[in-house]
């Protein structure tokens, strides 16, 4: 059976996580959409600042209404509101259906408890198990996330293992319930390439093996390349484009997208060529421009695309979509758009 005839584990509709700041209310997510199924993984992909981390922690309910705070929309996971059960509820919900794995596995372990308690107090919370068969447990965790001789590193303390090993405890901590979706928050920040091309290949056998759905966050194109099935790109808290991740690489319709796999240093550039930039800043999220958040950035700009925010419309192709005005690819238009550009 394949990820597209199964049904959805996770379903995003129309989110909104709204911060509310002395400046002004902060859009950090702003109407984004989509769906989620088993064996599947989906990328992030955006600047620093485009909402991805926190798309990823208001799905899981992590940020939910409070006087800082509003949430709207709805996150359906495995039939569950998310947002619209109990805390309570919400709790039995984190690490047994959705897990996560943070950015800095440092500030996610408790740095005066040990490795073996990190996940024997997981594993007891929501299984259970006794202490012995938590140990057992933990120890099969160690071993397939790729940790030698884990009966020893049980008593090790985080400071005392690498970036690399930490995060694999990590990952560890966060598989020990069988999740039905694990969300990957930028998981190989800090690590070294090698590192990172393990961490990455681990995630991926890993959601393979369990036939879980995957959130993979990253601002790394290349990492997000052949191991993700489809892609979303984010700009200033609102999805710009979305399709099969080979597709939307291959061919971006959004000058976006465009430019972000343009910054990325090719093998066959001669050296000391210059990289493709994307000119000025990301926008102030407390003050957004009118209409595309994207214009003020953009080559292709013009009086509608300053005035009118432009909505995400499906492109001639399975599961593609793009919300521009005026997109690259001549005959990629959105269905009723009059306006298109040669890349």
């Amino acid at each position: 059976m394949t990820s597209e005839s199964k049904s959805p584990i996770l379903v995003v509709e129309n989110l909104r996580t709204v911060f509310h700041t002395p400046r002004g209310d902060v859009r950090a997510v702003d109407g984004v959409s989509f769906e989620l199924r088993p064996g599947e993984t989906l990328g992030l992909v955006g600047e620093s600042g485009s909402g991805k981390s926190v798309l990823g922690r208001t799905v899981m309910g992590l940020i939910s209404n409070d006087a800082r705070t509003t949430v709207t929309g709805k996150v359906t996971l495995g039939g569950v509101d998310v947002h619209g059960v109990k805390r309570a509820v919400r709790r039995k919900l984190w690490g047994t259906e959705v897990a996560m794995v943070f950015q800095d596995p440092m500030t996610s372990l408790n740095p005066v408890k040990r490795i073996g308690t990190h996940l024997t107090e997981t594993l007891r919370f929501h299984l259970r198990c006794t202490r012995k068969e938590a140990e057992e447990r933990a120890v099969e965790l160690l071993t397939q996330v790729g940790i030698p001789e884990p009966k020893r590193r049980m008593r090790q303390y985080p400071h005392e293992m690498s970036g690399g090993m930490r995060q694999r405890v990590v990952i560890a901590m966060a598989l020990a319930c069988d999740p039905r979706l694990l969300i990957a928050d930028e998981p190989t920040t800090a690590l070294d390439v090698t590192v990172q091309k393990q961490i990455l290949d681990l995630l991926g056998n890993l959601t393979t093996e369990r036939d879980m759905a995957t959130v993979l966050v990253s601002h790394d194109l290349g990492a997000v390349a052949g191991r993700t099935d489809r892609v979303q790109v984010m700009y200033a808290g609102r999805t710009v484009e979305q399709g099969r991740t080979s597709e939307v690489f291959a061919a971006p319709t959004h000058p976006y997208t465009d430019a972000l796999l343009a910054s990325i240093p090719q093998i066959e550039n001669a050296p000391h060529s210059l990289l493709r930039a994307i000119e000025g800043n990301p926008p102030d999220m407390a003050n957004p421009p009118g209409g595309c958040r994207f214009a003020p950035r953009c080559g292709y700009a013009d009086t509608t695309c300053t005035s009118d925010l432009p909505l995400l419309q499906p492109l001639a192709g399975p599961g593609r979509s793009v919300a521009c005005h005026h997109p690259l690819l001549a005959g990629a238009a959105p269905v009723g758009s009059e306006h298109t550009h040669g890349r």
